[in-house]
C-alpha cells in the first residue's frame, strides 16, 4: 500500500462552483457521457494532424508546390496527434482511440461489451467531424487540384486513389495492387502496433513507465506510416470509417471504396487481437514486480476523486468507480 499523501486537484485548486456541481451530476450519472467524449476527442487529435498532413502531401504534389508535405510529415501528423490524444484525453476514457483496441479489452481485459459499443461510436464520430474540418479548412486547395487533374484529364483516374484528394479522407490503394498483399500489409503492421500498445498498458514494464507510454505508442504508429503506407495501410477502423463516412458525405458514393474498404475497415480487430494474445502468451510474467512508477499511476487511478465530503453516493461509493483495468 502507498504511503504517499493522496492530494486531489480540489486540495491545491479551487475551482467556479458552476464546475464542481457538474463535477458531482457526471460521477454519479454522467461519466458514460465524458468518457464518450474523451474518445471522440482522442481520435478527433489523432486524425487532425494526421489526415491534414495527408491531404498537404497530396495537393501539393497535384499543384506542384513544393514542401507543403511528404511522407516524413504525414507520419509526424500522425505521430504527434497521438501523443495529444494519449495525453490530453486517455486519464477520462483509458485511451482506447480505436476500435480494435476496445474490442480487445472486451476480449482480453473485461471491458463492458455495452460500453464498448459506445466507446466505437465516438471514435468514429470524432474521425468523421475532423475530416468534415479539414476539408472544410483546405477546401480552396482541393478544388484548385481537381481543376488541375480535370485539366489533364485524370480526374476521373485520380480522384479516388492515394493520389487524389478524396483519397485523403477515403483510403485507396493505387488501381491494380494485388489485395491479398495489400491485405498481408494491413494485418502484419496491425499486428505489430497491437504487440507495442500492449506492451506499452504492461504494468511490470521496467522501460515504458506511464509517462513514456504515449510516445511509444505513437513511434510506433510512426513507424508503420514511413515503412507501410505505400502498400495500402488504415491501422485504426475509426479513422478509415469515419473518414470514410465524410468521403461519402462529400463526394457520394464514388468514395465507397470497393473490395478494398473491407480490408481497411476490419483487418484491425483480428490482427490487434492476434498481436495481443501474442504479447498475453509470451511476454507476460504475473511473477514480476510492479515498478514504482507503474505503483504512482496505479494509486493515482484508484484514488481518483475518493473524497467522501464531496462525492459520496446513495450506495455508499465515492467518486468515479475506477478500474485500470478498464481504463487502459
Amino acid at each position: 500500500m502507498s504511503t504517499t499523501p493522496i492530494i486531489h486537484l480540489s486540495d491545491v485548486q479551487t475551482r467556479p462552483r458552476i464546475f464542481t456541481i457538474w463535477e458531482k451530476h457526471r460521477h454519479s450519472s454522467a461519466h458514460w457521457l465524458v468518457e464518450c467524449v474523451a474518445e471522440f476527442f482522442g481520435v478527433f487529435f489523432y486524425v487532425y494532424p494526421g489526415v491534414g498532413s495527408q491531404l498537404a502531401m497530396i495537393v501539393g504534389n497535384i499543384l506542384k508546390l513544393n514542401g507543403i508535405g511528404s511522407v516524413l510529415q504525414t507520419g509526424l501528423g500522425y505521430l504527434t496527434g497521438i501523443v495529444f490524444a494519449i495525453a490530453v484525453c486517455s486519464s477520462t476514457s483509458g485511451g482506447h482511440f480505436n476500435p480494435a483496441v476496445t474490442v480487445a479489452m472486451v476480449v482480453y481485459r473485461g471491458f463492458p461489451p455495452f460500453k464498448a459499443i459506445r466507446y466505437i461510436i465516438a471514435q468514429i464520430l470524432g474521425a468523421y467531424v475532423a475530416c468534415l474540418l479539414i476539408y472544410v479548412q483546405f477546401h480552396g486547395l482541393i478544388k484548385e487540384s481537381e481543376l488541375a487533374l480535370a485539366s489533364a484529364g485524370l480526374l476521373e483516374s485520380t480522384l479516388f486513389t492515394p493520389n487524389g484528394p478524396a483519397g485523403a479522407f477515403a483510403l485507396s490503394v493505387t488501381p491494380g495492387s494485388n489485395l491479398g498483399n495489400v491485405f498481408l500489409n494491413e494485418f502484419f503492421v496491425d499486428t505489430f502496433l497491437a504487440a507495442v500498445i500492449w506492451g506499452s498498458l504492461d504494468p511490470t514494464s521496467l522501460t515504458i513507465p506511464p509517462s513514456s507510454a504515449p510516445w511509444v505508442v505513437a513511434s510506433a504508429y510512426g513507424a508503420a506510416v514511413w515503412g507501410f503506407s505505400a502498400i495500402g495501410l488504415a491501422a485504426n477502423t475509426a479513422r478509415d470509417l469515419g473518414g470514410r463516412f465524410a468521403a461519402l458525405t462529400i463526394y457520394g458514393k464514388g468514395a465507397a471504396g470497393g473490395n478494398y474498404a473491407a480490408i481497411a475497415a476490419l483487418t484491425s480487430i483480428p490482427a490487434t487481437l492476434f498481436g495481443a494474445l501474442l504479447y498475453e502468451i509470451f511476454l507476460v510474467d504475473s511473477a514480476r514486480v510492479l515498478p514504482f512508477a507503474q505503483r504512482e499511476f496505479r494509486d493515482a487511478h484508484l484514488h481518483h476523486a475518493h473524497n467522501p465530503a464531496r462525492n459520496q453516493f446513495s450506495d455508499g461509493s465515492f467518486g468515479e468507480k475506477v478500474d485500470i483495468e478498464h481504463r487502459g
